[in-house]
């Protein structure tokens, strides 16, 4: 088939798609935004789209794009302004999510003392940006059904792609290592890892939406709706094998485990065991990892590399380096000027720009004070989503997989800071004020607000909103 009757083939199949899903519920237009949105931050910036340069240089990474920056701004604008109609209440929430607060502030207050202060601010604006999605998310009428929306209709959009580019376009979907030259699919993403992150989150949507809908299997409609999600799930997995990636394979057998025992009759009846293991898990994990070295031991016994693929030899350099102990370099500062320079020409490890660990990542930038804000974001909000497991199940269950994932994703790559999978995990660990919904505007989200009237709660609701505090 040549290429480009298969990517007209892959656009007339997504348009029937979204027009005829069987999954499709009455959702508010303005869901499109964060689905543009997580678009661009799960595959590639649209300068990269546009065939703008790739090559990472340090004045790349400094400037930015322009085009990226304009995309980026006029959607948090569309974002503060869906919120604007929606009366959302900043003050409320804020209080009920201190640890989240604190964490974005404390990322802020780090351009004072930054060798690039305007970067760490521009920086810090455009992953706010994320946060203004996630918001637009969970403050619709129906936030379980919106969740579903905006994670199945990514999916819909980037696996098929990913799949036509690797067939049909190896020049945009195949990359070369720089030392061995071995060659790894990307897919409509920017790397291999990428490409992983990707399949990790479409999967643990499509396995998690399996299961809840499988009681309602009979009934004509969910019986669509699951064959649907299983022929996803299927092309999900069999582009993960494509990608390679070791560490997006583990968590998303992980996040399937947490969300085939939630729905496991034991389980049910006794939540508190499933609560304590999965903490539990990865406490363990850690302690066997530094003082066992477990990591290495295995994937030498399945004859993979000892050093995973020198991410150790990244982290003792980075290590070496020396940052602030207690504030660190500054919010997403650290790959910048000097010290990216330095990496490049002292490491002996390549041109590149993260730390392949999100909490050594978080260190470098905002230094012990960060990573113990972080660690308290992390236990609140795992704390919030606990709580719902009893009165709302549904996105506590996928809340559960996605904190598990989440966690041990960034012991090998870095997801702290605005990525695909984060944005996930705060979606499903989010509950605005209830406030925010008593006031609605028209069908579109925008515009002159109709008479006020209290919505019936929707299936996230709960009596305890505090999912960080």
């Amino acid at each position: 088939m040549p290429p480009i009757l298969a990517l007209l083939l892959w656009v007339v199949l997504l348009v029937a798609l979204i027009r005829f899903d069987p999954a499709k519920t009455r959702t508010s237009p303005p869901l499109w935004v964060p689905v543009i949105w997580l678009f661009i931050v799960g595959s590639r910036l649209p300068s990269q789209w546009l065939g703008g340069d790739q090559t990472m240089s340090a004045r790349a990474m400094e400037d930015g794009n322009p085009l990226d920056r304009i995309i980026f701004l006029a959607l948090i604008i569309l974002a503060l302004g869906v919120l604007m109609a929606r009366s959302f209440r900043w003050d409320i929430f804020l209080q009920r999510n201190l640890a989240l607060a604190a964490l974005m502030g404390f990322a802020l207050v780090s351009a004072t003392w930054s060798d690039f202060p305007f970067i760490v601010f521009k920086r810090w604006i455009r992953d706010l940006g994320t946060y203004l999605m996630v918001l637009i998310v969970v403050s619709d009428a129906n936030p379980l059904e919106a969740v579903r929306a905006v994670l199945r209709r990514l999916s819909y959009l980037l696996v098929p792609l990913s799949i036509v580019l690797n067939k049909y376009f190896p020049a945009m979907s195949k990359q070369y290592d720089t030392w061995t030259g071995v060659g790894s699919y990307i897919g409509a993403t920017t790397s291999k890892n990428m490409l992983g992150l990707l399949c990790l989150v479409s999967g643990l949507f499509f396995f998690w939406d399996i299961l809840e809908r499988w009681s309602e299997r009979k009934q004509y409609r969910a019986k669509r709706i699951i064959l649907l999600d299983t022929v996803f799930f299927v092309m999900t997995l069999w582009l993960l094998v494509t990608s390679q990636s070791t560490t997006s394979s583990i968590c998303l057998l992980l996040g399937c485990l947490v969300i085939a025992s939630a729905h496991n009759r034991k389980f049910k009846r006794h939540p508190a065991i499933l609560k304590a293991l999965i903490p539990a898990a990865f406490v363990l994990y850690v302690v066997l990892d530094f003082v066992f070295g477990m990591s290495g031991s295995m994937a030498q016994a399945v004859g993979k590399d000892p050093t995973l693929h020198d991410r150790t030899k990244i982290w003792a350099f980075l290590i070496s380096m020396h940052t602030n102990v207690l504030v660190g370099t500054g919010y997403q500062a650290f790959w910048l000027g000097p010290r990216l320079q330095s990496f490049w020409e002292n490491a002996g490890l390549g041109h590149i720009n993260e730390a392949h660990n999100g909490y050594l990542e978080v260190y470098l930038e905002m230094g012990l004070i960060g990573c113990g804000l972080l660690a308290v974001f992390l236990i609140a909000s795992y704390r919030g989503i606990c709580r719902r497991l009893g009165n709302s199940p549904s996105l506590a269950i996928l809340g559960l997989a996605v904190w598990l994932a989440l966690v041990f994703y960034n012991m090998s790559e870095a997801a702290f800071e605005g990525g695909l999978l984060y944005t996930v995990f705060l979606m499903a660990a989010t509950v605005p004020p209830e406030r925010a919904r008593i006031r609605v505007t028209n069908a579109a989200g925008f515009g002159k607000p109709a008479i006020a009237k209290r919505l019936p709660k929707p299936h996230l609701e709960t009596s305890d909103v505090r999912t960080a505090n």
